[in-house]
């Protein structure tokens, strides 16, 4: 089975059992929004500042790897016109319990961001791609499709793993495994993914991650820091992720 397929189905499960990433807002939380009192998050704990977005009434908006009902929500609240793009199953479908709630339309493709973006150029000004890059062996191609399908001045906002994480132990005090982390190449490492349920996961490097979007024709403007939120790393305040802010010119 493809790794995209693997990831997808271990997604699902996490949803079931109440993960994080996977639990739809309240219409409380969403009408919040509708007042003008909303965050959103691209890494753990780390609210995006809302200068980061501009007025996003009217504009069109890409959740990319962003379902989950937690976000695009949020950017309808705000008057965007909004498409999610995500291959889990369950988060395709808290999108769509929000958006049958909050009785608002949305366009939800249940897709492999790996793939050619299912868009034509030059439609979206704005995409929104937390955390899932780390779900991923090859990064720069996901790049290249954001700046094609963004409008000239379009934004790209990311969260990006930096690697950490995949060198630690379960407790995070110790290092015990080299970088590149990537079960592909390494078959115990293949074998405890798929035993931990942990999904095909891959570490990436800054020049990939930061690098890749300036490669691919992007200008960074912003970025931030921020931690796993939990354990010993997070207590140790050691930055673990990256969110950026990324205009194409």
């Amino acid at each position: 089975m493809e790794y995209q397929k693997i990831n997808a189905k271990v997604i699902d499960s996490w949803c079931q059992h109440g993960w994080e990433w996977g639990k739809p807002i309240s219409h409380e939380v969403y009408q919040d929004a509708i007042d003008g009192k909303w965050g959103v998050y691209l890494t753990p704990t780390k609210i995006v500042p809302q200068e980061w977005f501009g007025n996003l009434k009217g504009k069109r908006v890409l959740g990319l790897a962003s379902g989950g009902g937690q976000q695009i929500p949020i950017f309808v609240a705000l008057g965007a016109v909004c498409t999610v793009l995500d291959y889990s199953t369950q988060q395709c479908e808290n999108e769509r319990l929000v958006a049958n709630r909050e009785q608002y339309q949305v366009e939800i493709l249940q897709e492999d961001m790996t793939k050619r973006l299912p868009f034509e150029d030059e439609t979206f000004d704005l995409i929104f791609h937390p955390v899932s890059n780390c779900y991923v062996e090859k990064v720069n191609p996901i790049f290249l499709e954001c700046y094609r399908v963004l409008k000239k001045g379009g934004i790209l906002l990311c969260g990006l793993d930096i690697g950490i994480n995949y060198v630690v132990n379960e407790d995070e005090t110790q290092i015990v495994h080299p970088l590149p982390f990537n079960p592909l190449q390494n078959e115990i490492d293949y074998a405890n993914s798929m035993k931990n349920n942990d999904g095909i996961q891959f570490s990436h490097t800054l020049q990939e991650q930061i690098g890749g979007q300036l490669e691919a024709g992007f200008r960074l403007t912003h970025l931030y820091e921020d931690t796993n939120g939990v354990g010993h790393l997070h207590e140790c305040n050691i930055p673990t992720f990256l969110a950026t802010r990324a205009v194409k010119e």
